[in-house]
């Protein structure tokens, strides 16, 4: 075999394992920049759901009435929950109350128009300073998304080679294997857990928020309304329906006992201030009493955020009654009565939870 031979055969060999990779990348499209669904790739694990989602919204049809944001506590909210409008889900991990603006209008530029109704899930844990005050956006994924030849360096990446592959073996599996995996609808579902490792996983979470996020260095962010009002200013033509989190009963407890008990009336009270209203799921009830709904105390399962979806679109008689109020400037101070006397019951003794 000659040298020019032995070239040749080389670069047609690595051209085609290439060319298969990239075959196989643009098959599965882990980053969600293609639009293929099929019975292969049906799991979609997350890489980050920021690029994931924003990918989705620009390269593929996007056309919705609604928009629900959150962090990765909404991310469970299943979009297709919502009676009477096509709303999408564009929540993710860690998201700040700062980001809150940049994926609206991100949304808004490629949906063509404002959205009628945005659903805006809103965290206790993020009203501090720490959480809250740090200027953050999509800018650094917007201008990863404008660099020449995105989507086929994407293709070509060996990482998207190994999400590829990740996503096929768990389609083949037709299972959740991780905390949060994706079908190609944009639902989020998890895999779920035995109740001790619940219990587990939920001593865990409240030794982590007596720490970070309730301990000494939580300070309340006296600007947390102004960001939300300026959210609700850039879109005037904007219904927005504002809603807390539920957290289990068990991290709800340790709140109170962190002291933390005037800062979350002080979040609700700038809540309502805002949007004139909120759906508040942030205390003990029979949902949250129940740690068979969440999988860590902190993060609940899908079939919780149906519940959600329900409630707030207004079908009640499919959701617990004691689960979820609307609190109005007209009724926060007997909302807030309420939540003093749950919370004089959490310090006299240990809630009655149950894994169910």
């Amino acid at each position: 075999m000659t040298h020019k031979t032995f070239a040749y055969t080389v670069f047609t060999m690595v051209t085609a394992i290439v060319l298969l990779a990239a075959g196989f990348v643009y098959y599965m499209d882990p980053l969600w920049m293609f639009g293929s669904s099929h019975a292969f790739n049906d799991v979609q694990t997350v890489i980050d759901e920021r690029q994931q989602k924003s990918d989705h919204i620009r390269f593929q049809p996007f056309d919705y009435e609604a928009l629900l944001i959150g962090s990765s506590r909404t991310t469970y909210i299943n979009q297709h929950d919502f009676a009477n409008e096509k709303v999408y889900n564009y929540a993710a991990s860690n998201m700040s109350v700062r980001e809150y603006k940049s994926f609206i209008e991100y949304a808004k530029q490629y949906n063509g128009k404002e959205f009628d109704t945005v659903y805006i899930g809103l965290d206790f844990f993020k009203s501090s300073i720490q959480e809250s005050a740090a200027p953050r956006s999509l800018d650094h994924y917007i201008e990863k998304q404008n660099e020449s030849f995105y989507r086929l360096k994407n293709t070509l990446s060996w990482d998207s080679v190994k999400y590829a592959w990740t996503n096929l073996k768990m389609s083949v599996a037709d299972t959740a294997m991780e905390e949060r995996n994706y079908n190609r609808e944009n639902v989020a579902f998890a895999k779920k857990v035995p109740p001790e490792q619940i219990r587990k996983q939920t001593e865990k979470k409240i030794e982590k928020f007596k720490e970070k996020f309730y301990g000494e260095s939580y300070q309340y962010n006296p600007e947390y309304a102004n960001y939300l009002r300026e959210v609700k200013e850039m879109n005037p033509h904007t219904k927005f329906v504002a809603f807390t989190t539920p957290i289990s009963t068990p991290l709800f407890q340790a709140m109170v006992e962190s002291g933390r008990l005037p800062d979350y009336k002080r979040w609700l009270a700038d809540i309502v201030s805002v949007f004139g209203e909120v759906h508040n799921f942030m205390y003990p009830n029979s949902v949250t009493d129940d740690l068979g709904n969440y999988f860590d105390g902190h993060h609940f399962y899908p079939e919780t955020g149906t519940l959600i979806a329900q409630k707030l679109s207004n079908i009640p008689e499919k959701v617990p009654a004691d689960f979820g109020m609307i609190v109005t400037g007209d009724n926060l101070e007997d909302h807030l009565a309420i939540i003093d006397s749950h919370s004089k019951l959490l310090a006299q003794e240990k809630p009655s939870v149950t894994i169910n």
